[in-house]
């Protein structure tokens, strides 16, 4: 995350974000436009001064789940509440994060090799044509080939 621009917001008491670059105040889904862009953001309280990204980046999941009517099972919802949340933050600090991140890295190869093997299909089909459209048919290896002057005719 280090080498990706930052963008820095600032959370005021009426709950309205503040995007210091654009000197504008901004929504939750514009923010989550913004990162979807590639941009990290950071939130600060402009009152106490105090980091709330992640609190604010946990809203904006549960908005996109709340139009969508779902995130996470019920059942997994229950287990969370019932064991805690440090268990939770354990969870996604050490696996969920590490599982996202083996995912994307594993799809991009994929997308680029299936890029690859489209690319050496579309090649291999033009090669191959340009190769086959030079050979005559196969001659009959046991006899003359038709047509030629020592074909014996059964009218003879």
């Amino acid at each position: 995350m280090a080498d990706r621009e930052k963008l820095l917001l600032k959370k005021y008491g009426n709950r309205r974000l503040y995007d210091t670059n654009r000197s504008a105040y901004v929504t939750l889904s514009q923010v989550a436009d913004i990162i979807k862009q590639g941009v990290d953001v950071e939130v600060i309280d402009a009152k106490t001064q105090e980091d709330v990204t992640a609190f604010i980046l946990t809203q904006i999941v549960l908005e996109q789940a709340r139009r969508k009517n779902a995130l996470l099972p019920v059942e997994l919802l229950h287990l969370i509440i019932r064991y805690g949340e440090d268990l939770l933050q354990e969870f996604f600090q050490k696996y969920l994060e590490q599982t996202i991140h083996g995912y994307i890295q594993f799809k991009k190869a994929m997308d680029e090799q299936f890029s690859k093997w489209v690319d050496m299909q579309l090649n291999y089909s033009d090669m191959a044509h340009k190769t086959l459209s030079g050979f005559t048919r196969f001659q009959n290896l046991f006899g003359p080939p038709p047509d030629s002057p020592g074909k014996k005719n059964d009218e003879d």
